[in-house]
């Protein structure tokens, strides 16, 4: 037996060093020895070590294999982003259930989506001011600037009376009053009262120092706190999965054949295409999309998307989906509220 094993050993050597010295020489699907552990290849991968029988040594094989590092784009991507977009529930099932080889994974999905998102974001230079002062200089200047907005419409209503009636002139100050009354409408549904908006207050007391610290920095300058909360959230993305899942776990706290790890794979493909949603609409906001359409879009995409994939993930009826749905969706604000709360008790956002 140990001869056997000898003689075996100095065959394989021997293969090996020959495919080592030629490449190319085993290039054929099903011939040829495993570059990576010697063993005789049967098929166009190793079946000791997994490692694919043909290596290429080319620029274009950097670029797959770093594609292929984030998301596995050999078919992967292409399988799971329809389903993700377009039947969600029946992704999660079938990945639940264990169809694994031909999607790519909730958290390598999230992770992409994430990332993706947040260099969209710097690319395009969606970032909100660093500072805007205090909350009572912030809506000063809104007030500030709807009166300066409000005049500059009275003198060219004012200049357009006197212009001669069909001139270019009077063309050019209609589409500055235009412009104008466009702005003046979005300044006037800008949410002033942002404290109020999101439940802070400089006064709140939380009894946790840090989180009362932090409290009372967002509050003298929101916008530094919501600077630092996009160029820190992404760090701290993956921590909207362990929040959601109690959430989603209590909808369904009296069916027990539902576990932790379903409502893990839920959560994680929901958080994942509401990222890549995002990511489109940003672009098509870039693109020149109307404002009106983008926030159609925004607010009915998530429900619809969230209620389908309850109902096929969980094989629920569309009444039971629906309630779930609406229960979820008011859920989802005091997960945020908890997340930014977490970042506010780090110091993130102080």
């Amino acid at each position: 037996m140990g001869e056997f094993d000898a003689a075996g050993d100095l065959v394989t050597g021997t293969l090996l060093g020959r495919a080592v010295e030629r490449p190319g020489a085993h290039g054929d699907h099903g011939h040829g020895i495993c570059l990576n552990c010697g063993t005789q290849l049967i098929g166009p991968h190793c079946h000791r070590c997994g490692q694919v029988g043909h290596v290429h040594r080319t620029i274009g094989a950097i670029w797959h294999e770093i594609l292929h590092g984030v998301v596995h784009f050999e078919g992967k991507l292409w399988n799971t982003l329809p389903l993700l977009a377009f039947r969600p529930g029946e992704l999660t099932r079938r990945y639940i259930h264990g169809e694994r080889a031909q999607f790519v994974s909730p958290m390598a999905m999230f992770l992409f989506s994430v990332f993706t998102m947040f260099a969209v974001m710097q690319i395009m230079g969606v970032a909100p001011p660093a500072d805007v002062g205090t909350t009572a200089q912030f809506e000063s200047g809104l007030q500030y600037a709807r009166q300066n907005t409000e005049n500059a419409i009275v003198e060219l209503r004012e200049a357009r009376a006197k212009a001669e009636k069909g001139s270019e002139r009077a063309a050019k100050l209609d589409r500055q009053i235009e412009k104008l009354t466009t702005d003046l409408a979005e300044i006037k549904n800008f949410p002033i009262k942002m404290s109020g908006r999101i439940g802070l207050s400089s006064k709140a007391r939380t009894g946790w120092p840090r989180l009362d610290k932090g409290i009372e920095k967002a509050e003298r300058n929101p916008g530094l706190a919501l600077y630092k909360l996009q160029t820190n959230s992404y760090k701290f993305s993956w921590a909207l999965i362990p929040l959601s899942i109690p959430f989603v776990w209590l909808l369904f706290l009296w069916r027990r054949r539902f576990k932790g790890y379903d409502h893990a794979v839920f959560v994680t493909y929901s958080l994942a295409f509401m990222s890549l949603l995002f990511i489109g609409l940003m672009i098509a906001s870039a693109l020149g999309a109307g404002t009106t359409s983008i926030s159609v879009v925004a607010l009915l995409v998530p429900p619809v998307h969230i209620y389908f994939q309850l109902k096929g993930a969980y094989r629920l009826r569309w009444w039971s989906a629906a309630l779930r749905t609406f229960v979820l969706l008011h859920l989802i604000s005091f997960i945020v509220l908890i997340f930014g709360l977490l970042l506010l008790g780090l110091g993130l956002l102080g």
